[in-house]
């Protein structure tokens, strides 16, 4: 069969906003002075717009529901008729934001984007924690809910989508157990020890567990200070790793965050899969934290390699010690550490030291040379911030809210609506020349598994070594509480470039053999030209 290329003009997306800091090291745009809510939860949708939403039971908002509209809702803690939203559509072309309406309280709930592009999103608290809601993404749509969509209540919980196109839904507060959406015919829990066990009596220390798909298929689930490998299929353990050393808890509350690293080799008959864990909060931050002592948050991450036979921790120090802090997968391959404190724990008032400079982790270079320290913002991102990765390459960040309400004076980091966005220094001006722009194929085109495709790009800098290209894909991740559920980059670097002329080059690649290196649905697709990478393109794979 021959290989399908597509010619399409694909505009570039303009960057709109004004710099404040250098691009040397990265530079930060204020967007939004207020959203009208705080971002607890942030997920990127394929129309390039970002579903944001905090909690219901804080009181009004600063953001009017539209045509007098109202939530009445006499299970409501704060308050039972709210005229104000508590969830928001935030268009990034447009850099405008519209209300939306859920119906049920969303705090510290869970979600995945499904294989139609539907975010379904799961749990919350009081009235919200056994609902499931869907939200489409168009131009009008707004959230729908489904009760008792949950066969338990989850309450930081965790989520991912897996390759039949089911969500497991792992844990939450007093949740020892897992379950699945949709479920047919009837939802039912499944007991899972492995949270039981790693849950700190009056700490717990194992929420919101870091839950990521290998490259086998199984489940690979950290909490607290270690991690098991997981069959779901079959409720087995297949794998017990070592405790990380040390023993300090990373989950919620001591809230550090994870990522599983870029999958490469994908044509290789064993694909390595490894997964980083930075940051946290030490063993008894969180009960000090209570008392009014903070300690300082851990300054170390750890890395295993998780499909080795004999796989173990390997330490490295980070430039700055960081809790509740957030990692995004860039379309270079490197992680962005940002937001998050230097002291304390996650929860109302327990953090301290906001830690205002993102740091970038390197995973291809050596030990000792992997961290680089960025820009800084001028606004502390605390407990309850959120990034994403957006299309054009930038991170958007929001939220901050580490009171029980919406506090703007009085306390020492107040309740934050605002939304920034930090450029990693590949947006800088003087990439230009190295800069791809994809021409083919057209946005939202539809890709197969296991297939070579062509995608043409034009680089307008001279002659370019086809060594230093490569195709990467990234699904976008539902952001809460320093962890993004699904985040998920695969390198499919290039099986053949072949220069046309006049800048422009036709680059051949192969996508993934299986949904479980990919569970099918929505990416972004990249072409990264000596770590400068292109705007990305949607692409559904199937």
């Amino acid at each position: 069969m021959s290989t399908p290329t597509f010619i399409f003009s694909l505009l570039l997306l303009p960057l709109l906003f004004v710099s404040l800091a250098s691009a040397a090291n990265g530079s930060w745009q204020l967007l939004q002075k207020s959203i009208g809510i705080s971002a607890m939860h942030m997920q990127l949708l394929r129309n390039d717009r970002v579903i944001m939403f905090d909690r219901t039971d804080f009181g009004p908002s600063n953001l009017k529901l539209p045509g007098g509209k109202c939530r009445n809702d006499p299970t409501d803690t704060a308050l039972k008729v709210d005229c104000t939203a508590h969830s928001v559509e935030y268009d990034v072309l447009a850099n405008k934001f519209r209300a939306l309406t859920v119906q049920t309280d969303v705090w510290c709930s869970s979600g995945s984007v499904m294989p139609d592009g539907n975010l379904v999103q799961t749990g919350g608290f009081n009235d919200g924690e056994r609902r499931v809601r869907v939200f489409a993404p168009c131009r009008t749509c707004d959230w729908t809910e489904i009760p008792n969509g949950l066969a338990a209540k989850r309450w930081y919980a965790s989520n991912h989508l897996l390759p039949d196109g089911r969500q497991i839904v792992v844990g939450g507060r007093g949740q020892f157990n897992y379950e699945f959406i949709p479920k047919i015919p009837v939802a039912n829990t499944i007991n899972l020890p492995f949270l039981s066990e790693t849950n700190d009596k009056g700490i717990e220390n194992n929420l919101y567990p870091f839950v990521f798909l290998n490259v086998d298929g199984n489940l690979f689930i950290f909490a607290n200070n270690r991690a098991i490998l997981f069959d779901y299929v079959n409720n087995k353990v297949v794998k017990t790793y070592p405790t990380i050393p040390g023993g300090e808890p990373r989950s919620y509350p001591s809230t550090g965050s994870a990522v599983l690293l870029p999958l490469k080799n994908l044509k290789a008959s064993a694909i390595q899969a490894e997964v980083l864990v930075c940051g946290g909060a030490p063993k008894g931050a969180y009960l000090q934290s209570l008392k009014g002592v903070f300690l300082k948050a851990l300054d170390t991450c750890a890395r295993i390699t998780i499909t080795d036979p004999n796989p173990k921790w390997v330490m490295e120090t980070m430039p700055l010690a960081r809790v509740m802090g957030d990692m995004i997968l860039l379309p270079n391959g490197n992680v962005l550490l940002i937001n998050g404190a230097g002291s304390g724990s996650a929860g109302w008032e327990q953090g301290r030291n906001p830690v205002l400079s993102p740091v970038l982790y390197r995973p291809n270079k050596v030990i000792g040379s992997r961290f680089e320290t960025q820009n800084p913002t001028t606004i502390p991102r605390m407990y309850h911030s959120t990034a994403t990765l957006l299309r054009d390459g930038r991170v958007l960040v929001g939220g901050s809210n580490p009171h029980a309400f919406y506090n703007f004076t009085g306390v020492l980091f107040p309740t934050e609506l605002s939304l920034q966005a930090f450029s990693p220094a590949y947006l800088d001006a003087k990439f230009k020349n190295l800069r791809p722009t994809i021409v083919a194929p057209k946005s939202m085109s539809g890709i197969r598994y296991r297939k070579k495709y062509t995608f043409q790009v034009t680089i307008p800098g001279g002659k370019v070594d086809g060594n230093s290209i490569s195709v990467t894909m990234i699904r976008p991740a539902f952001n809460t509480h320093s962890f993004s559920m699904n985040q998920r980059l695969l390198v499919l670097g290039n099986d053949k470039v072949t220069a046309l002329g006049n800048s422009v080059y036709n680059i051949d690649a192969t996508t993934p053999r299986s949904g479980n290196l990919a569970p099918a649905g929505f990416y972004l697709l990249f072409v990264v030209h000596q770590d400068i990478p292109s705007q990305g393109i949607w692409v559904k794979l199937s």
